[in-house]
């Protein structure tokens, strides 16, 4: 187990370090969270955000987390002393993230690919009104259905 937790370490380094040297990444999402944007399994690009500028509302964002990323939608900027800030969301989530710097967002979303795993595509399109309600019943549900299936 330690192990694969510190192959986990070395990847999402080697990630996190591509992404400031402006490289984009592919990775496989996982999780509910941006479900049905993103389902589980969808390969996902994630450039750096330096290279189209800063995040705009609607937008699938990365974000740094000492887990490695996690991508959710930007739902709102707030400005205190002058600062930034940016509040994330999950499509079916019931709350929002915390706020975070602009230091702590390491990407946006550029594309998603469908899978073998996933073979639907994802819509990654801005959406600044997600269903976040909706969605959580739907994840809801095809988790409830997974387990008596």
């Amino acid at each position: 187990m330690n192990n694969s937790r510190n192959n986990h370490a070395i990847v999402k380094d080697i990630g996190l370090t591509l992404l400031s040297e402006g490289k984009t990444i592919r990775i496989k999402a996982h999780g509910y969270s941006m479900y049905p944007c993103i389902k589980p399994g969808s390969m996902i690009l994630i450039e750096p955000i330096n290279i189209q500028g800063l995040p705009r509302e609607g937008e699938i964002i990365a974000i740094r987390r000492e887990a490695g990323l996690i991508v959710h939608r930007l739902s709102k900027m707030i400005i205190k002393n002058g600062i930034t800030f940016y509040i994330a969301r999950g499509d079916s989530n019931a709350f929002p993230d915390n706020p975070v710097s602009i230091a702590k967002i390491a990407g946006r979303i550029i594309r998603a690919e469908s899978t073998g795993e996933n073979p639907v595509p994802a819509d990654i399109r801005i959406n600044r009104k997600p269903n976040y309600f909706l969605n959580r019943i739907r994840v809801i549900g095809l988790l409830l259905w997974k387990k008596i299936r």
